[in-house]
């Protein structure tokens, strides 16, 4: 076998996908930092996801080719993308259906030719690539793709076995690349994420059984009657989970991916005893099923949006006046608008009184995607939006939000922490230009150095502290700085690191997690008091998940 049509090509991809979803939980335990962030697995994972149901929802027709089984790859992945690694592997993609997009078949040499676009894209995408990565497994696989051609191999069995066999040396050497890696003990978990990607699709090229009904729950297969808007997930669904165990987060990243995979709208909020959950889908069986497995389930309520579609068409027709969420649409837009990227109420509050249009509920564990994102600008009138992503995984898909929005101005302040976006929507001046703004906001971020405390997920070692699971971290801008079985006292060895570092600091806030009450954080203001008496100290609610703890020095 010499060539691949789009109808192999589509089978593979959701092959590769397939596999991916199925080691995600592998490759979270793979990341350096033993942090409970559920980071890039689930991050590649919901990305790769967001084409794969665009392109299952394709496999019913009969009139799928090439160009169209690209678009559906390329847009999906793109505005899916989440996370670094999640944004790597939709240019990766995105570069690789820019040279296969026009060809009825695809042969050895055009693999060849895409794998090096699709490494070209992917570099340029990323600031300051970091070789032992994603990166390098992916330029590793297209070099032997592009040695296998010019040799004139002409079997796509031994071609695609040998490229990833190649794939998974190069990523055995990833921790000879970054030490990181090698003092953690693992290999780079992108990579790893994406050779499973590979073997995916091996097999469904093989002909294996892989069951891909796991894209196909989701899919509107319908089309919508030409009297009512395209509605594309049927059954607005809510219902109460009340868990018969404790619902943690990997339940509800494991939730979230499956809800993402029958659905959208998605929103799950544990509180106290109870998780709430909402979901658009068009099968809400299929969701109460899943929500079973974690408990007894309350308050169930589904609703039919066609039908509720049809009646606001209906009294449309009839001159009555139907109820808009959207108000104002025609109000003259404002200058400035802004989006942050936020978890917790406390810390919501704040970026709200700072002038916050928006917020993304999100950050460690629960990265947003792009096309979150260009939905938020979407809502936000005003002709120039400042998106503060407060996380440097989120960064990157914030990034491409600029290039999808077509009708307002979009600047990405690359905040990296929460204190960094407090930091920078204060030195927003509504009387400067949006140069200006820009580059005032860009340069306060260096001005405030952020700590954040969180538990050990697995034994490790880093910066040549040896850390046990259930230990707490105190974690800085540029690596670990406190290890200890306390929680307080990891949190105050921290404090004193940033308080020392660099410049001397003349203000260290506060702002303290969902998980800790106000009284244990008052433990550790006492601590600063005493131990810097000429530093003001501010302490604030910020009720943050996974981070007991987030410190800011300025």
């Amino acid at each position: 076998m010499n060539t691949i049509d789009a109808k192999l090509l589509s089978k593979m991809f959701l092959g590769g996908a397939k596999n991916l979803e199925s080691n995600k939980e592998w490759i979270n335990e793979l990341n350096v930092f033993p942090v409970p962030d559920g980071d890039t697995g689930t991050n590649m994972t919901m990305t790769i996801m967001s084409a794969a149901k665009e392109v299952s929802a394709m496999e019913s027709t009969n009139d799928t080719n090439m160009e169209t089984l690209c678009k559906a790859i390329s847009s999906g992945s793109l505005r899916g993308a989440r996370g670094n690694s999640g944004v790597i592997l939709s240019q990766l993609l995105r570069g690789f259906t820019k040279i296969v997009k026009t060809m009825d078949v695809i042969t050895i040499p055009d693999i060849a030719a895409a794998s090096e676009k699709a490494v070209e894209t992917a570099y340029k995408a990323v600031m300051k690539p970091k070789e032992g990565t994603i990166l390098t497994v992916a330029k590793g696989a297209s070099e032997k793709a592009r040695e296998l051609a010019n040799k004139g191999c002409d079997d796509l069995d031994t071609f695609i076995k040998e490229v990833i066999e190649y794939a998974e040396v190069v990523l055995s050497k990833t921790p000879d690349m970054l030490p990181v890696l090698k003092q953690a003990g693992v290999i780079d978990s992108g990579g790893q994420g994406l050779v499973c990607v590979l073997k995916g699709a091996y097999d469904a090229f093989l002909g294996k059984e892989v069951d891909l009904c796991f894209f196909k729950e989701g899919s509107d297969n319908e089309n919508a009657s030409d009297a009512v808007e395209e509605i594309k997930f049927s059954y607005d669904t809510e219902f109460v989970i009340v868990p018969d165990k404790v619902f943690n987060v990997k339940h509800e990243l494991d939730f979230k991916a499956f809800l993402e995979s029958i659905g959208d709208s998605i929103v799950i909020g544990a509180d106290d005893n109870i998780v709430k959950v909402h979901v658009n889908t068009n099968d809400p069986g299929l969701a109460l099923q899943r929500g079973l497995k974690y408990g007894s389930l309350s308050n169930i309520k589904v609703e039919n949006l066609k039908i509720e579609s049809v009646e606001a068409l209906t009294k449309k027709q009839e001159n009555k006046p139907v109820e808009k969420e959207e108000a104002k649409k025609d109000a003259e837009a404002k200058e400035f608008g802004f989006i942050a990227v936020s978890a917790g109420d406390g810390l919501s509050t704040i970026f709200n009184e700072l002038g916050c249009d928006m917020i993304i509920e999100g950050g460690q564990t629960m990265n947003p995607s792009t096309e979150d994102m260009v939905n938020a600008c979407a809502k936000v009138n005003a002709k120039t939006i400042f998106i503060l992503p407060n996380n440097k995984n989120i960064i990157m898909a914030a990034n491409q939000t600029v290039y999808l929005v077509e009708d307002k101005k979009v600047v990405v302040i690359p905040t990296k922490t929460i204190p960094q976006g407090i930091t920078a929507l204060i030195n927003f001046n509504p009387e400067a230009d949006v140069e200006a703004n820009t580059e005032n906001m860009t340069d306060s971020l260096a001005t405030v150095k952020t700590g954040q405390v969180t538990y050990a997920v697995r034994d490790t070692k880093i910066d040549d502290k040896d850390i046990k699971q259930g230990d707490f971290m105190g974690i800085g801008d540029r690596g670990l700085l406190a290890v200890n079985a306390d929680m307080n006292e990891a949190t105050c060895e921290m404090i004193e690191e940033l308080a020392l570092s660099d410049e001397p600091s003349e203000l260290i806030t506060i702002y303290y997690g969902s998980d800790v009450s106000e009284e244990t954080a008052g433990e550790v203001v006492k601590f600063v008091n005493d131990k810097f008496p000429t530093i003001d100290v501010e302490l604030q609610y910020g009720g943050q998940p996974i981070y007991y703890y987030i410190v800011s020095a300025e």
